[in-house]
């Protein structure tokens, strides 16, 4: 059974869930890890997403206001033994329909090239590919993508 879970970044859940990702970006990553994780500071987050499978987390994902129209899809991951069951789909949306019910019209996100699962999961999902934003323009290893939401 999958639940999903609303939170913010004190949840050791979630916590515990980006230690393993910024592992697994860190290899990914190489040498740009240290670029990009200074922008993925999770103090602070008001809106994070855990997904739990019989009560054990497995998943996660936030956002964060990016401009007052706009909110910033970051920190999602999936566990291993978690994957292919549809959870980062499952996150995502409940993350779009919480942006959604605090307001805001559309999501937007950065993933890097080395993450192809990511890339397909965002275009499975209905975003599409924008001009790199904020401190990710000129970064060629960064990929950002937008979708509009609706009700």
């Amino acid at each position: 059974m999958i639940i999903l879970r609303r939170t913010d970044s004190d949840d050791p859940d979630f916590q515990a869930l980006v230690k393993l990702l910024d592992a697994d970006l860190a290899i990914r990553d190489g040498a740009d890890h240290s670029f990009y994780s200074q922008f993925n500071k999770i103090d602070k987050i008001r809106h994070t997403v855990v997904c739990y499978e019989y009560g054990q987390p497995i998943g996660c994902g936030a956002i964060k206001a990016f401009s007052d129209e706009a909110m910033e899809v970051k920190r999602m991951y999936v566990s291993p033994e978690g994957r292919n069951k549809g959870v980062a789909s499952r996150i995502l949306a409940d993350l779009e329909a919480w942006a959604f019910e605090l307001g805001y019209l559309r999501c937007v996100l950065e993933t890097g090239k080395r993450q192809p699962e990511a890339i397909a999961l965002y275009e499975k999902n209905g975003y599409r590919r924008t001009e790199n934003y904020g401190q990710y323009v000129g970064v060629e290893n960064s990929v950002c993508f937008a979708k509009g939401l609706a009700s």
